[in-house]
């Protein structure tokens, strides 16, 4: 005779026994995936300022990502934390959560609303539109990792684009290599001294639209934002000694911008383009308007289908050659390489170019799955003729390998 088990318990025990089990429908319903990475850094020079970490260090991070869906997936709930340790910086040893949010889809309409990512742009060496999250500074230099950001977000789907609406009710201060950590500025950057030109600080609440359309070949997106500026300004505080130490804290000026992302798809060259014009409000920060474009040409496929793209953009800001400036008048050139493999093998190789005061930086990036679950990747910087007046005067004698290895779950 068969026992219906839950049935014929006490009714505490029924609760917990009920429970469990709705628990146990849920996660095995559920998605669970994600990684956990081993990191080792190896620089070629000491740090050009005092305390800094000599020749690079280990660190270890690990982002897992739950997924659910409802309702024929017409809603989806995700959580995504991140943690880091590492063992010299303890600015670098950090979490944040990347994504925890619920988003709910009726016809032609999506409703978000928690902590989410957001990326905007098409160029491949500096991303002027991309301006929802703000960006994880100590987790590499090129400014791609970026930090949850609280949001609110309506999407009207149309046939071929989108238009969304933003509403972001908390601002996320930019994080900073501390006293020992590589790729930081001449003063320690104090964190915790942030100034805002807002009187409701981090509460401020921004708004952003985007409105994206596809036409024929042609991919136009424009946006506007009225917020907190995601980019720190350092001209507004005086450098101040905590602890022996010479700080200088970030200010976070109130701004307007208007964005267009502009990309043409021809059959073996890609043309592209961000420009965006920034109003300061109020702060005495010099408004601006800057613009990044160029094209990534693909050459014919090998015989054994590797290919290789060609990669040009050239940097325009109207500020000029400023030292907080870092793109006012350069070039990118760089290929890409791309196995097409099963072991999805890539490569990319570029240079910048200041062609004001002749500055160059050269990078290297490549990735390689291993095995099952194993993902390898390498990550090379150098910079030479360094000028004085050039943002990258800070990190002169941060040349570096990283060496990365991921195991998915």
């Amino acid at each position: 005779m068969k026992m219906n088990i839950v049935k014929h318990t006490p009714p505490l025990l029924h609760g917990v026994l009920v429970s469990a089990l709705v628990l146990s429908s849920f996660v095995v319903q559920a998605e669970v995936s994600g990684n956990i990475s081993l990191e080792g850094r190896y620089f070629n020079s000491e740090g050009a300022f005092p305390n800094q970490q000599k020749n690079g260090g280990v660190s270890i991070s690990v982002q897992p990502e739950y997924k659910k869906t409802w309702n024929n997936d017409r809603i989806k709930f995700t959580f995504s934390p991140f943690y880091r340790w590492d063992e010299n910086d303890k600015e670098r040893t950090h979490g944040d959560i990347r994504q925890l949010d619920i988003v709910s889809s009726k016809g032609d309409w999506d409703f978000q609303v928690g902590i989410s990512k957001v990326y905007w742009g098409v160029t491949e060496s500096q991303h002027l539109v991309d301006i929802i999250n703000q960006t994880d500074g100590v987790e590499g230099l090129d400014g791609e990792d970026k930090l949850g950001q609280p949001m609110a977000r309506i999407s009207r789907l149309t046939d071929n684009g989108s238009l969304d609406l933003f509403v972001l009710p908390y601002f996320r201060e930019r994080t900073f290599a501390g006293e020992k950590g590589r790729f930081r500025i001449p003063l320690v950057v104090d964190t915790k001294g942030a100034t805002f030109e807002s009187g409701s600080k981090e509460k401020h609440v921004d708004y952003a639209m985007r409105w994206t359309e596809t036409f024929d070949d042609f991919d136009v997106g424009f946006h506007y934002f009225d917020g907190t500026s995601r980019d720190p300004d350092f001209s507004k505080n005086a450098p101040v000694v905590i602890n022996g130490i010479q700080k200088i804290a970030p200010h976070y000026p109130q701004i307007s911008q208007m964005g267009i992302d502009l990309q043409y798809t021809g059959e073996s060259t890609i043309y592209k383009l961000e420009t965006i014009n920034r109003d300061f409000d109020d702060s005495g920060i010099q408004d601006y308007t800057a613009v990044v474009g160029g094209l990534e040409h693909t050459l014919p496929a090998f015989e054994n289908g590797s290919e290789i793209g060609l990669l040009a953009e050239y940097h325009h800001d109207s500020r000029g050659e400023k030292r907080e400036v870092a793109f006012q008048n350069d070039l990118f050139v760089g290929a890409r390489y791309a196995l097409n493999d099963e072991n999805s093998s890539e490569l990319l190789a570029g240079a910048f170019v200041d062609l004001d005061n002749n500055t160059k930086s050269f990078r290297v990036e490549a990735s390689r799955r291993l095995g099952k679950g194993f993902k390898l990747n390498l990550e090379a910087q150098a910079f030479t003729d360094v000028g004085k007046s050039d943002p990258l005067d800070a990190f002169k004698q941060d040349d570096y390998l990283q060496i990365e290895l991921q195991k998915f779950f």
